[in-house]
């Protein structure tokens, strides 16, 4: 896919939101580094469209959002005469050099808000050597700097992680990752039909396809529950989706790696790119953190499993 050819997905929620996975899961199983560009963009329109603010802007064309929201960050919001302004530094801005556009959290002072800004010189500036990454490498992460920028506020204060789709996003992201470890997969598939690999090789493969049953069939269940109640909480839902593609995807890695050996990594450019890509990708989830999170929720929770 082309930079410029940004796909146009159903939002989350509306009826089609396994189509919507779909279409992330295709874009990471043909190149991660696409996937990450577009997810961000139809998670700002989604985002946009759930806060009430696609009616903005819209005689503009070419656009490219992006959303830089990740914590840690130093960026500051004041509100003057002339508008609200932003100031101060925001890591792990995919897409840094590509988006036109961006969503960004910042402090104000009543409150964590959402901002919409253009990314124009010199309000807002890509920090070189901020991104030396090799996996992801062409996401262009990079830190940027803004200098009273000016921006439009998108919703309430809070508004961004206190709307239900904050966790349909969570579980678009997912989607990319189970694409990842698809082209991953597909490097053993491909072999093993080239030419009997050996019992130990056609092993892992069962395991494999095993794997990814389970991640596509959460995925799926998660899309039928986003439609049936768009209102409803999803947080639990989308941490236990996120950790069973986490583990899939980890899976896969190792599974593919200990089936071909060296061979691919070291002989297969695109093979290696995807390896490296979606091991660095995976990191968006916070291991751990997130299980402890899904625990503490079913254990002060109601219900059932």
């Amino acid at each position: 896919m082309p930079m410029t050819d940004l796909p146009d997905l159903p939002l989350p929620g509306h009826g089609a939101t396994a189509e919507r996975l779909r279409g992330l899961t295709a874009l990471g199983r043909a190149d991660l580094v696409t996937c990450r560009l577009a997810e961000g963009h139809v998670d700002a329109v989604a985002i946009r469209a759930e806060l009430g603010d696609l009616d903005q802007d819209q005689n503009r064309s070419g656009e490219r959002w992006g959303v830089w929201a990740a914590a840690p960050s130093s960026v500051r919001a004041e509100h003057g005469p002339h508008g609200w302004r932003l100031t101060g530094d925001r890591p792990w801005c995919s897409g840094a050099a590509w988006c036109t556009d961006a969503l960004v959290t910042a402090a104000a002072d009543d409150g964590i808000r959402l901002f919409a800004v253009r990314t124009e010189h010199p309000h807002a500036t890509p920090l070189d050597g901020t991104w030396p990454a090799i996996g992801m490498a062409g996401s262009d992460s990079r830190t940027i700097r803004f200098t009273d920028a000016p921006a439009r506020p998108v919703g309430d204060p809070g508004a961004y992680v206190d709307r239900p789709g904050f966790w349909h996003g969570g579980v678009g992201v997912a989607a990319c990752w189970f694409g990842g470890a698809l082209g991953v997969a597909d490097t053993l598939l491909s072999a093993a039909r080239r030419k009997d690999p050996g019992p130990h090789a056609l092993a892992h493969l069962g395991a494999v396809d095993v794997a990814l049953g389970a991640a596509r069939a959460v995925l799926d269940e998660a899309a039928a529950r986003i439609d049936a109640d768009p209102k409803a909480d999803a947080h639990r839902l989308a941490l236990r989706v996120r950790a069973t593609v986490e583990a899939t995807a980890t899976e896969v890695l190792d599974r593919v790696g200990r089936a071909l050996g060296a061979g691919p990594l070291c002989r297969d450019p695109d093979h290696a790119r995807r390896v490296a890509d979606l091991t660095v990708y995976l990191r968006q989830s916070h291991a751990e953190a997130d299980l402890e999170q899904l625990g503490r929720l079913l254990a002060e929770g109601e219900g059932q499993w």
